[in-house]
């Protein structure tokens, strides 16, 4: 199943948990933060630069222009910095595991045997690969492709099980548009010419996969391929119409749909993938229908090459080399510029974490994640909550009664740290020595029919969308509920020994942001209750709107790529909880202080601190072809962007004292206040 939720993310000590953590330290033998003299890294600043011209690159210009991207990455940052970290550790876990009979340790091992994979050939997909060259008639094709959900190939639509969002503690069959091979529309009908380029490359593989799998008339099917795919992308929805909460929810009968969209057997889908409704909640009903009119008027042949193609290319990883590099040549090297695929031990490391997540995390947490760590995490949250409440009453374009709806919400929140407070359980998944190919299809059979699961459950608060040792944050609107992996609990964006100015600025604001989601410009459509509803007066939503529609705008005049400018209204949402979680994380930091002055460090002040330690979690160079496709598709702005939001925050203005000739500069008409 082609999993989808609401999660937005970001991605991106005593005293920083606020004054009831603040304990007196002897400066003798008081550990010192891991990075600078006070947690932020002065040395990788470029004090040429003025902060009102680029606050971005005077905060990081050194550390941008000395850093170079490893030759494994589209792109390299301060998130870069610590997934690395986590894959070490859990790299030196899965090793120890590795021998010892253990469902992940055997996993991993598998994976990593490439000599093995090799000379085992296609044989272990074979009887799949079979599957699809035997379907030979249309009528069949449904049920075909819920088996390909099951297995983990992509299909021309996605299903997912999750919260109704208009009866959140029911779980609901969702179903969305899907069925491209690259990124998204653009790719296939932009003029673009290095999309054009893109998409001659694409092609190029199509047939290059088709040839290594033995197939006759490589280059005529996989251009058969392209052009189905590309009425595909015409039907599809913009990434802005699909972020909007309000259109993407149609539910219908499962009747409905099919005489909405009869070119597809949806009764027999549904059943194959094990899903026993009697309605789903449709995403694009517009993109639907278009897709299964493209379906019936397609020859099953092509249909049956894209399953094919889909099959080699999701499994090639567990496939011999020969696929594997074909593969990355095409979404590594040519969609996001990286010249070096990575090395066998850290997709083994990915594999295994994403097959038995919570066998992995349940080890690392014991062993790199303290209970003092979660506990002060804990405490900082509820700082950054408490100032957020606060907000909320100063706020002059909310009326009372919002206000106290806002409030309801706020204090409704789940907060989760570091780890689930429960685990899943693997003992029916079967995980064989030596069959790295078996047990990718097999997880992704159970991962699937666990989703499927859900259906008729009680809703299941516990669960997570990110292991611990991911290096991000989430927020769900449904669950009301912001989550904050072990992973992202270290500097440069959360250090118990670095200045709190500092980590107020890094995983404080991060919080803010996360906090704040629940009240960007899709999630403030949900309810204390996790409820898809209209809670705001109508001169509520003007209001918002209003200043919504500024950021668009401010956004949209930014050019990272020449020709291509960042999409306001696509980033919308990040944009948003960057500056709301920026402006609730300063407020927090403030009473942190107890109406003492902050101490000057360095020669910085404790405002000047925080801002520097927004600007370093945001490091980040990028390969070119990574950040063309982050324009067009990623819901976040690019890290200078995401620095730069500082320019509509006053306190930054007495921080930082820019001139009005500076680029940054804006007269306080001009600054976006939302919260």
């Amino acid at each position: 199943m082609q999993g989808e939720t609401h999660p937005t993310t970001v991605s991106e000590q005593t005293e920083t948990v606020g004054e009831a953590a603040v304990a007196p330290v002897d400066p003798a033998t008081a550990p010192g933060p891991q990075i600078g003299s006070f947690g932020f890294d002065i040395a990788g600043m470029d004090r040429s630069v003025a902060p009102g011209n680029d606050f971005y690159n005077y905060a990081n210009g050194t550390w941008l222009a000395n850093t170079e991207i490893p030759a494994d990455k589209s792109n390299y940052g301060m998130f870069s910095v610590l997934a690395d970290l986590s894959r070490e550790r859990t790299q030196e876990i899965l090793r120890e595991e590795a021998g010892t009979g253990s469902k992940i340790g055997t996993a991993y091992a598998s994976y990593l045997d490439q000599d093995h994979i090799d000379s085992l050939g296609l044989a272990p997909i074979q009887p799949w690969l079979d599957q699809i060259a035997g379907l030979s008639s249309k009528a069949g094709y449904a049920a075909l492709a819920a088996q390909a959900d099951r297995n983990g190939v992509g299909i021309p639509f996605g299903t997912w099980v999750g919260q109704d969002d208009k009866n959140p503690e029911q779980y609901a069959l969702n179903l969305r548009q899907s069925g491209l091979g690259m990124p998204d529309r653009d790719y296939y009908l932009s003029d673009d010419p290095k999309l054009a380029e893109t998409r001659a490359k694409y092609l190029a593989h199509l047939t290059n996969v088709l040839t290594l799998a033995g197939e006759a008339n490589a280059a005529e099917r996989a251009q058969a391929i392209v052009d189905f795919e590309t009425g595909i992308a015409q039907a599809h929805w913009t990434r802005v119409e699909s972020r909007d909460a309000d259109k993407t929810y149609n539910k219908m009968t499962v009747a409905e749909l099919s005489g909405m969209a009869p070119g597809f057997d949806f009764a027999s889908y549904f059943q194959g993938i094990g899903a026993d409704v009697d309605s789903v909640i449709v995403a694009q009903p517009s993109a639907v229908k278009g897709i299964a009119d493209l379906i019936r008027t397609t020859p099953l042949a092509v249909l049956k090459d894209q399953l094919l193609v889909r099959s080699l290319d999701g499994f090639a990883d567990v496939l011999p080399s020969s696929f594997d590099q074909e593969h990355f040549a095409f979404y590594g090297t040519a969609l996001s510029g990286t010249p070096e695929q990575e090395a066998r031990w850290k997709r083994a490391v990915d594999f295994t974490t994403g097959a038995l997540a919570d066998d992995v995390s349940q080890i690392y947490v014991a062993r790199y994640f303290p209970p003092e760590a979660k506990a002060a995490a804990d405490e900082l949250v509820r700082n950054v909550i408490a100032a957020m409440d606060r907000r909320i009453d100063e706020l002059d374009w909310m009326a009372p009664e919002t206000k106290a709806k806002a409030h309801e919400k706020l204090a409704a929140f789940t907060p989760k740290i570091g780890y689930p407070d429960r685990w899943r359980d693997y003992s029916d998944l079967d995980i064989v020595s030596g069959d790295a190919f078996g047990n990718n299809l097999r997880t992704n059979n159970w991962a699937h029919d666990y989703n499927v699961g859900h259906l008729g459950k009680p809703l299941q608060r516990w669960e997570w969308g990110m292991t611990p040792m991911t290096v991000n944050a989430y927020a769900n609107f449904g669950m009301v509920e912001i989550v904050f992996p072990a992973a992202i609990l270290q500097p440069p964006f959360f250090d118990p020994n670095a200045d709190p100015a500092v980590n107020y600025g890094g995983i404080g604001a991060v919080i803010g942001h996360e906090l704040s989601h629940h009240f960007d410009d899709q999630g403030a459509k949900y309810d204390a209750e996790g409820r898809l509803t209209q809670w705001w007066t109508d001169a509520d939503t003007e209001a918002f709107k209003a200043r919504t529609q500024a950021l668009v705008a401010q956004y949209d005049q930014y050019e990272p790529l020449e020709g291509m400018n960042v999409q306001g209204a696509l980033t919308l949402g990040e944009n948003v909880a960057d500056l709301a979680g920026l402006t609730v994380a300063y407020d927090a930091y403030r009473a942190s202080l107890g109406g003492e002055p902050a101490p000057v460090l360095d020669g910085f002040s404790g405002d000047q601190r925080f801002y520097l330690g927004w600007a370093q979690v945001w490091r980040r160079n990028y390969r070119e072809a990574n950040l063309r496709q982050r324009l067009l598709t990623d819901p976040h702005s690019p890290s200078q962007q995401r620095a730069w939001v500082v320019r509509n925050l006053d306190p930054w203005y007495s921080a930082f004292a820019p001139e009005p000739s500076q680029k940054l500069f804006l007269t306080p008409e001009q600054r976006v206040k939302i919260w």
